[in-house]
C-alpha cells in the first residue's frame, strides 16, 4: 500500500516526467519482486500444511472439535468410529464423559459415559439396522489423588445411546486365564457372524474370540508359541479384514514388533506384515485401504522416541503408500526400509484414525497434552 501511495504522489509532481518514468519502473519492479516473494511464501505455507503422500495427502486441521474444556474436559482421545448415521463417536479416559459424539464439521452432539475411567477402545458394529458400540476399559488409571491403579480390564456392549446390553466375562473367572495371568483388554472387532474378537494388548497378548452372546469359543496368540512368529507383543488392536470376500482373516497388532500379524478367523497365524519403525496402535480398514495411528516412530538409531507419532496407510496388498506426519515410504528390493516422523512435527503419538465417508481421517492422540481429535481433509 505504501508503494501505492508513493506513486500516486510522484504522478502529481508537475515537470517531473523523467523522475515519474523511473519511478514507476522501479516501483513495479519492486511491486514484482514483492508479489513473486509473497507468492513463494504462500506456496511454501500451504505446502506445510498438507501432508501425506503419493495421492493420499491432507490438510490438518487441529480446531476442528469444538468443545469446552471446562464442561468436556479431555485426558486422552483413544480411539474414533463413525456410526450409520455419519456421526463420530469418540472414546475417552474423562470420566466427565468417556463418549462424546461430533458431525463432520466438529460440532459435539451428545457426550455420555463415566464408568471408564480407563477407556481405551471403540468398535462398531450394526445387527437388524441398528448401532451398537463395543467399549473398552483397559484397567489403568490415575484415581483422584493421582495414584496409579491397575485393575482387571472390562469389554461392554451398549448401543448410541449408552444402554449396557452386556458385559463379556473376563477371562479368569471362567477358567480360561491362570491367576496369574493379566487381563488388560485393549480393542475389540466383531466379525460378519457376530464373533467378537478381544485384544489383550496391555494383558497377556492373547486374543479372545467370544460369540455374539458373549460366550468364550478360544484364545490364540500370547508369548508360547512353538514358531515365535505365532506370538504377539504388545496386542494393541485387532480387526476382521473383508477386503478379498472369499478369504476374511484377522489382522491383529504386534506393536512392540512394529508389525501387524494375520490369522485366519478361528486363529492360525498366516502371515507378518512388516512395518520397521513404526509403532502402530489398531488396523482400521476402509474401501481397499488399511489405516492405522503410529504411537511412536524410532530414530536413525533404532531407538523408540518420545512425541514422535504419525500414521500410516496400506494398500489392498498391505504395501504402505502413505504416511502423513511421518517420511515418505521408501521401498528397497520389495523391503520397506524404517519410516520415521517427519520434520514438520504435526503429531505426538498417533492412537487411532478414524476414516469419514468422504475419505476424511480423524486422529486421536494419546498424551498429547489433552489435545482434541484432529481432521485431515483429503485433497
Amino acid at each position: 500500500m505504501d508503494n501505492h501511495r508513493k506513486i500516486f504522489y510522484i504522478h502529481e509532481m508537475k515537470n517531473r516526467r523523467t523522475f515519474i518514468q523511473s519511478a514507476a519502473i522501479a516501483s513495479a519492479g519492486m511491486l514484482a519482486s514483492k508479489s513473486f516473494a509473497f507468492n513463494i511464501l504462500h506456496k511454501n505455507i500451504k505446502e506445510e500444511q498438507l501432508i501425506g503422500h503419493n495421492g493420499f495427502k491432507y490438510k490438518v486441521d487441529k480446531e476442528w472439535a469444538k468443545i469446552n474444556p471446562s464442561s468436556h474436559p479431555l485426558i486422552n482421545c483413544h480411539e474414533m468410529v463413525q456410526d450409520s448415521k455419519g456421526r463420530l463417536f469418540m472414546v475417552g479416559d474423562d470420566v466427565h464423559n468417556n463418549i462424546m459424539v461430533f458431525d463432520k464439521s466438529g460440532k459435539l452432539l451428545d457426550s455420555w459415559g463415566n464408568s471408564f475411567p480407563a477407556g481405551h477402545g471403540l468398535t462398531i458394529s450394526k445387527e437388524n439396522d441398528e448401532d451398537f458400540l463395543l467399549i473398552v476399559d483397559n484397567g489403568f488409571y490415575n484415581d483422584a489423588t493421582g495414584k496409579g491403579v491397575s485393575q482387571h480390564g472390562n469389554v461392554v456392549k451398549t448401543d448410541v445411546k449408552g444402554r449396557i446390553i452386556f458385559s463379556l466375562a473376563q477371562p479368569h473367572t471362567i477358567g480360561v486365564y491362570k491367576d496369574e495371568d493379566k487381563y488388560f483388554p485393549t480393542e475389540t472387532a466383531v466379525a460378519p457372524n457376530g464373533d467378537i474378537y478381544v485384544a489383550d494388548g496391555y494383558g497377556s497378548d492373547y486374543i479372545l474370540q467370544f460369540d455374539s452372546r458373549g460366550r468364550f469359543i478360544r484364545k490364540f496368540g500370547g508369548h508360547n508359541n512353538e514358531n515365535p512368529a505365532h506370538n504377539l507383543r504388545n496386542a494393541h488392536g485387532v480387526v476382521v479384514d473383508l477386503r478379498d470376500k472369499n478369504n476374511p482373516v484377522l489382522i491383529c497388532t504386534s506393536r512392540e514388533e512394529c508389525c501387524f500379524k494375520v490369522y485366519t478367523l478361528d486363529g492360525k497365524y498366516l502371515k507378518t506384515i512388516d512395518l520397521p519403525g513404526m509403532y502402530v496402535c489398531r488396523p482400521v480398514i476402509h474401501g481397499e485401504n488399511l489405516y492405522a495411528g503410529v504411537c511412536w516412530s524410532k530414530d536413525r538409531e533404532g531407538k523408540r522416541n518420545a512425541n514422535t507419532g504419525f500414521l500410516t496407510i496400506l494398500d489392498s496388498k498391505n504395501k504402505v503408500v502413505s504416511s502423513p506426519g511421518g517420511t515418505a515410504p521408501t521401498y528397497q528390493n520389495g523391503v520397506l526400509q524404517p519410516t520415521l516422523q517427519d520434520a514438520s512435527r504435526v503429531f505426538m503419538h498417533g492412537h487411532d484414525v478414524c476414516v469419514d465417508d468422504d475419505q476424511n481421517l480423524y486422529l486421536c492422540q494419546w498424551n498429547a497434552n489433552r489435545s482434541a481429535p484432529i481432521k485431515l481433509t483429503r485433497v
